[in-house]
């Protein structure tokens, strides 16, 4: 299984988009796909159709074994998707109130990993659907992965939002074996905004040797898609934003290969 996370310290720059985007096109492409949705606003939850408010059972329950996680409760918690070769592993609330349990308790950094780790052989990929707050969940979802997407909005804030993620990537590779490769991935852009073009800019300056040189464009055949409850490339697979996300695949397979032979 080759593990992703799609992270970024900042709301609303595209990561729950991103992380179904490419699972789905990896489907597209007979891969069996989970998809971890540690996100507790529960937004890849929700667009599966499950409800996060409502759900009996989650990515919590995980974290309930004091860093421990019981044998075969991760494919206890799986859920369908809209895609056969999809399956959730779903976020609810109850994910919001981790953090004040978690001081203490140690071990919680790798219950992802270790829950990934039944999965190993049920699935070729792994996606997380990180949340835009570092602490216990995001720190799960770095330490479980093998490569990070940075979505990046075309705006300034979004920039600042970068710098802190990188911060954070820096932090969380002190204690790693080995540094986590990471790309980061101009979203939501419009070539017709000076904001679209000048944050472009900075980030071509600024973070050239990890940026993926092309774009996400604003498409709202993706936020259709959304409303549908299917991946963008089962509802449009060829729309301006799903042939982005083909590009963007095809460049992140290829630094896995690269990767595997280095």
């Amino acid at each position: 299984m080759r593990v992703w996370a799609v992270a970024n310290q900042k709301g609303g720059v595209g990561k729950t988009t991103t992380s179904i985007a490419l699972a789905g096109l990896l489907a597209d492409a007979g891969k069996r796909v989970v998809v971890v949705d540690l996100d507790p606003h529960g937004s890849m939850t929700s667009y599966f159709g499950h409800d996060p408010d409502s759900l009996e059972h989650s990515s919590f329950d995980l974290f309930q074994h004091k860093g421990s996680v019981p044998r075969g409760l991760p494919q206890q918690l799986l859920l369908p998707t809209s895609h056969e070769r999809i399956s959730l592993l779903p976020s609810s609330t109850a994910l919001a109130t981790l953090e004040r349990q978690s001081p203490g308790q140690s071990g919680l950094g790798l219950v992802i990993a270790k829950s990934l780790a039944q999965l190993w052989e049920d699935f070729d990929h792994a996606v997380i659907d990180s949340p835009p707050l570092l602490g216990v969940l995001m720190v799960n979802a770095l330490a479980a992965s093998q490569q990070l997407v940075i979505p990046v909005q075309t705006e300034f804030l979004a920039v600042k939002g970068l710098e802190r993620m990188v911060n954070t990537l820096a932090m969380i590779n002190r204690s790693r074996q080995q540094a986590l490769p990471y790309t980061i991935v101009p979203t939501l852009f419009d070539r017709r905004t000076q904001a679209s073009m000048s944050t472009l800019r900075v980030l071509r300056n600024n973070y050239l040797e990890h940026l993926w040189p092309a774009y996400i464009p604003v498409d709202t055949r993706l936020r259709d898609a959304s409303r549908a409850g299917l991946t963008p490339s089962q509802f449009d697979k060829n729309s301006r934003g799903v042939i982005a996300y083909r590009a963007l695949l095809k460049n992140l397979l290829a630094q896995q290969i690269a990767a595997q032979v280095a």
